[in-house]
């Protein structure tokens, strides 16, 4: 069985990748060997022939550079819409057995694997799979990513449920300040905390790349779990 973590969002732009390389950094430092995967990414840059998948680019530099690019984002896709859609603009045939390939791909059974998906929990990945189905074919724990705003609530909520749903354990939730100008009267984290009951990891706005308390809490418990 593989050990690892699946990173997925409430929605697209919620900060996913930001989270992802923060909590990747702690990983590294507890002597875990980190295989990441972005298996597929729309919305890339083409410099000259290629396509540069900014979102897999930072997750593996946050882990060290070991893997190679193509390795880390098998599938890069130029058009900035779901990768379902992007593949079909682009004339290409993407299915769930390809993505999964691509994330098994040179991982061994003593290797941790951190897979990004694209969007929401239920967003298309694939003309014949959302991301919770490469979550459930993984089997692996669900990291769960919103942006801090008026509706978190009820996205976490939705998702969390749609999580549980389908046998997967939620490993956390991150809620995450995209806004510097949040509006003080919310308090998401307290709201969530009481509906889910569990810590609400709240990640504010310029955290950097040091260790984040709740984060290094996180990645001590996941490299525990060996």
């Amino acid at each position: 069985m593989t050990r690892g973590l699946f990173i997925t969002g409430t929605d697209t732009g919620v900060g996913k990748t930001r989270v992802g390389t923060l909590l990747i950094r702690e990983l590294v430092g507890r002597d875990l060997r980190i295989c990441v995967r972005k298996p597929v990414e729309s919305g890339c840059m083409r410099h000259g022939n290629a396509l540069v998948p900014a979102d897999a680019f930072a997750l593996r530099a946050a882990a060290g550079n070991r893997e190679a690019l193509d390795r880390v984002c098998a599938f890069p896709l130029e058009a900035p819409v779901s990768p379902a859609r992007a593949a079909a603009l682009a004339g290409q045939t993407l299915d769930l057995e390809q993505l999964i390939a691509a994330c098994r791909q040179d991982v061994g059974a003593e290797d941790f694997l951190v897979v990004e998906g694209a969007g929401g929990f239920l967003s298309p990945l694939t003309r014949d799979a959302l991301n919770a189905d490469l979550a459930r074919q993984l089997d692996l724990p669900v990291l769960l990513v919103t942006a801090d705003r008026l509706g978190a609530v009820h996205q976490v909520l939705v998702a969390a449920e749609a999580i549980a749903r389908r046998g997967l354990i939620l490993a956390a939730v991150v809620l995450n300040q995209v806004d510097p100008a949040l509006d003080a009267r919310l308090d998401n984290a307290a709201e969530l905390a009481h509906w889910l009951g569990r810590t609400i990891i709240a990640l504010p706005s310029q955290a950097g790349t040091g260790a984040l308390p709740q984060l290094a809490a996180l990645a001590e418990k996941l490299a525990r779990n060996r």
